[in-house]
């Protein structure tokens, strides 16, 4: 008895020295990039347009992924089998061809207009002089980012939970105050650069627990035979109903209206570069997210029933099975890298937030005349993202929705609002102002509305709907309100 107590000290000694590594790495990186991103906000926001293709490539991967995939997805998994696969599959498609296609247009057209956000986009591709469409895009971003951090906070708080007995609450406040500090001192750059080491502790892991855990069930067929044993229809990907399957599906429909993705498009040092950054990310995209499939089918062989699980929560799982089956060392390291995810997403949209607070309402709207800073600004960006923290903390503390669910309503919300009108704006020139407000508009309303009507919510995944509907309403109302001349764009590429 005296050893194993011995053994279990050691061992979370070992996992705390690797666990507290991996946090100063991120906290130095924050601080060596602190120089740099207070030269002003250019740099702040978007590194000053200088980052590398394989910077990029896995910061979209990362931020775009957040706990969804390691909390979310694992438990998801272990619930549904196989068939959970649908949800990684639409988004990375989509991201694909965002990468192929809409990125190198949107890269562009942001550095002939000097655009630092969407709404920068929005409104100098339209000549928005009301700023009603910078507005509506910073209204949309507020209400759904809050959301979609105190998402990562809350994955954050269970990891915390589940690895070192600590409760969620403190877990929480942990993840917060590490995001805080970094975001704070470091900006994008500091963002984009732990993103790429975010990255790679994410795939680390995701890779490592299955691999050992089937070795521990002694192989792959012994493995599949425990699955089955539990329940033969885990390992069918088609066990579930057409609505589901099409509601996955449509979850890559997010991805064209995700401001924490697109400024990855707009920080590429060389547009014509992203189509190497698509292959890449798409590569990393599709091994993480098989990854986590085996890691919830594994979890389900191994435990039976969510019962057998922390707080009987499918998802604490991938932490949990973690450190039945790594050294400690590594066990430390699957900690890191689930709040890597975690991180890798709330930064990039406090980053997004405080842009849409500082930029595109105090320095365009509040006070275009005044003369600022460049540093004052970023001063400002600074304050902006501690209120944005607090604000995150609070919403994540009084909602009750799994990660997964609150994730997914405000990606869909981001999706539903600026997908269809940016791609519109990108690729059709008739596209008009009046059209891209119906258009966020629409999409907002509708997420909201199907979200909170259970009948429609368990008809199809909200985003699929107010996709559609916000694409077609762009449409019709670019059509009946003739694009003024300044609107038409001669050159689209």
């Amino acid at each position: 008895m005296e050893n194993a107590i011995g053994f279990e000290i050691s061992g979370n000694t070992y996992t705390l020295i690797a666990f507290i590594g991996y946090i100063l790495l991120i906290l130095l990186i924050g601080i060596y990039s602190a120089r740099f991103s207070s030269l002003g906000l250019n740099e702040f926001f978007l590194g000053g347009r200088k980052m590398n293709k394989f910077v990029v490539a896995l910061s979209a991967v990362a931020s775009g992924r957040s706990s969804w995939l390691l909390i979310g997805l694992t438990g998801m998994a272990f619930t549904m089998g196989a068939s959970a696969m649908w949800a990684f599959i639409g988004y990375v498609i989509a991201e694909f061809f965002m990468f192929l296609l809409a990125a190198p247009r949107l890269r562009r057209q942001t550095e002939t207009n000097n655009d630092l956000t969407i709404p920068d986009y929005f409104e100098s591709r339209h000549n928005d002089n009301s700023h009603l469409l910078r507005i509506l895009s910073v209204i949309i971003i507020i209400v759904f980012m809050t959301a979609y951090v105190s998402a990562q906070f809350v994955g954050g708080g269970k990891a915390f939970s589940a690895s070192f007995g600590v409760s969620q609450t403190t877990g929480v406040l942990i993840t917060a105050l590490i995001v805080l500090l970094y975001t704070m001192l470091g900006g994008f750059m500091a963002v984009s650069l732990t993103d790429v080491i975010q990255a790679i502790f994410m795939i680390f892991a995701l890779c490592a627990v299955p691999v050992i855990a089937i070795y521990d069930f002694g192989g792959i067929e012994s493995t599949i035979s425990a699955i089955q044993n539990v329940d033969i229809t885990l390992i069918d990907p088609f066990a579930l109903s057409a609505g589901a399957l099409i509601g996955f599906a449509g979850i890559g429909l997010g991805s064209p209206g995700n401001p924490h993705i697109l400024v990855r498009y707009m920080s590429i040092d060389d547009p014509d570069k992203l189509k190497f950054s698509a292959y890449i990310g798409t590569f990393w995209n599709i091994l993480m997210g098989i990854s986590a499939i085996i890691i919830g089918l594994i979890g389900r062989a191994s435990f039976g029933s969510v019962e057998m699980l922390p707080a009987g929560d499918a998802e604490n799982l991938f932490p949990y099975l973690a450190q039945q089956h790594l050294h400690p060392i590594l066990f430390g390291v699957v900690i890191a890298s689930i709040l890597a995810a975690v991180m890798s997403t709330a930064d990039s949209m406090l980053l997004v937030c405080a842009s849409a607070a500082i930029r595109d309402v105090y320095q365009k709207i509040v006070n275009p005349k005044r003369e600022v800073t460049e540093k004052e600004l970023v001063f400002y960006s600074r304050i902006i993202i501690l209120i944005l923290v607090n604000a995150a903390l609070i919403f994540g503390f009084i909602a009750s929705d799994l990660v997964f669910w609150l994730v997914l309503f405000a990606w869909g919300g981001l999706g539903a609002a600026f997908g269809p009108p940016l791609l519109l704006s990108l690729f059709w020139k008739r596209t008009s102002r009046n059209g891209v407000a119906a258009g966020f508009i629409t999409g907002m309303v509708t997420v909201i509305i199907w979200n909170q009507v259970p009948i429609l919510k368990s008809f199809v995944y909200e985003l699929i709907p107010a996709f559609f509907l916000s694409f077609l309403f762009t449409i019709i109302f670019s059509l009946f309100s003739k694009p003024k001349r300044y609107e038409v764009v001669k050159d689209l590429n």
